[in-house]
């Protein structure tokens, strides 16, 4: 895998830009004057990025993820990995036929939802799993693979299917982990 230079990910015109951020050469950015990444995050192959994106720190989206944060906007808290293939919506048509649909029709005939997303601290995502408008993933929660998360989750908790569903609770001693890290981090000059 092949990451921007310093010089391209500078010249790029996100709105701002952490430290030690990795973006393949292969991701596709829209709107980057709309998008934030923290320090040390990365953006594999194949990614689409687009519209208004808050990446906090040490975030790591997979490849193939689909990240569309439209007018609404996504914000990914510190710690949160979409594994591959994860598709995330903030803004989506009405499929009732009570009105038109598509980025083709204008907007006096079509019946958009409009409605940010929040993933929180340490929220993992499993492959090809999609999250709706509206939705938050609450601290601490994993997503199953091919997960369908229509509605708003409970911190801690371990979701899985379609639509998701919490089936146990998750483990904490991650955060043990998280400040045993960052202290490393903190001691060793980067």
């Amino acid at each position: 895998m092949s990451y921007l230079t310093e010089e391209q990910l500078h010249s790029s015109g996100f709105k701002s830009l952490g430290q030690g951020v990795k973006i393949s050469d292969k991701a596709s950015i829209y709107n980057a004057c709309e998008i934030e990444i923290g320090d040390f995050s990365r953006i594999d192959d194949f990614c689409v990025i687009s519209g208004k994106v808050k990446i906090g720190k040490y975030n790591h989206i997979t490849p193939m993820c689909l990240v569309a944060g439209g007018v609404a906007g996504i914000i990914f808290e510190d710690f949160c990995t979409l594994a591959y293939g994860v598709k995330i919506f903030s803004q989506s048509d009405d499929y009732t036929g009570e009105t038109l649909t598509n980025s083709l029709i204008p907007k006096k005939y079509k019946n958009e939802k409009f409605s940010a997303v929040l993933l929180q601290r340490h929220v993992i995502v499993g492959a090809g799993s999609t999250i709706l408008p509206g939705v938050t993933i609450a601290e601490g929660c994993s997503v199953g693979a091919m997960a369908l998360v229509t509605k708003s989750t409970d911190v801690w908790g371990i979701y899985t299917g379609v639509p998701a569903k919490r089936i146990k609770e998750r483990k904490k001693d991650l955060l043990l982990l998280e400040v045993e890290f960052l202290k490393e981090q903190n001691n060793d000059p980067v």
